[in-house]
């Protein structure tokens, strides 16, 4: 079995391969790079996180790295709701320069907690994979072009026919749903697959909806989450 986490950061890490500095800093290079030169791309947060359905993330969340980025957002949320407070508004979002921090590891988010298994690192790619399938985007062509990229990210092996089979093989909500066993795990598989994508379709929030709604994460989590994820992207 591949390393998860290092795919994840691959997916989510803070430093993009092929143009330096962070996300935040160099997502627009990255993307344009791509565009220009899809085989030397180099970076998987322009194969599939770069497309339509993917957009760009900021970097406040990235610079602690891909797992924890969700892990932490996920905390913030959580710790959030649970204190009864109203969620984040764009105007009361927190300024471009705080970092999210890594949560506590007694919290149940921490590095001791399922879901910090490589097996559910496994089920937050397939669900972010998920998410950005849900517009029916990544056709045929797409995925042939995220393919091409993976190459150029050097990503090969287990890990390439992996993402692969992900991409050609229909979402299986119920086995993602199944896996998220703990209720961290369910809060980390909804922030994975809403850090993904910004749902400006119907097809895309209807997606999220049905997946709250499975993952039996209530309306008032669910609001915090969005916020707290929406405080942490950029567009491009």
């Amino acid at each position: 079995m591949f390393d998860a986490r290092k795919l994840l950061e691959q997916f989510l890490g803070s430093q993009v391969p092929g143009v330096g500095g962070s996300v935040r800093d160099r997502a627009g290079d990255a993307v344009q790079m791509a565009k220009d030169n899809p085989w030397k791309a180099g970076a998987l947060a322009t194969a599939l996180l770069g497309t339509k359905t993917g957009r760009s993330i900021a970097g406040n969340a990235l610079t602690i790295g891909g797992l924890a980025a969700i892990a932490g957002l996920g905390y913030q949320a959580y710790k959030n709701y649970q204190a009864g407070q109203a969620p984040a508004t764009p105007s009361d979002a927190p300024p471009p320069k705080t970092a999210v921090l890594p949560p506590p590891a007694e919290s149940g988010f921490g590095a001791a907690s399922p879901a910090q298994s490589n097996e559910f690192v496994l089920v937050l790619i397939r669900a972010m994979i998920a998410a950005a399938k849900a517009d029916g985007h990544i056709d045929d062509g797409e995925r042939a072009l995220i393919l091409d990229k993976l190459k150029a990210a050097e990503v090969s092996g287990e890990a390439a026919a992996f993402i692969e089979r992900e991409l050609s093989q229909p979402t299986d909500i119920d086995a993602l749903v199944a896996a998220a066993v703990t209720e961290e795990q369910r809060v980390e598989l909804y922030t994975a697959s809403r850090l993904t994508i910004e749902p400006d379709s119907r097809a895309e929030r209807g997606y999220l909806d049905l997946l709250a709604g499975r993952l039996g994460l209530p309306d008032a989590l669910v609001d915090h989450i969005e916020a707290t994820v929406s405080s942490a992207k950029v567009s491009l």
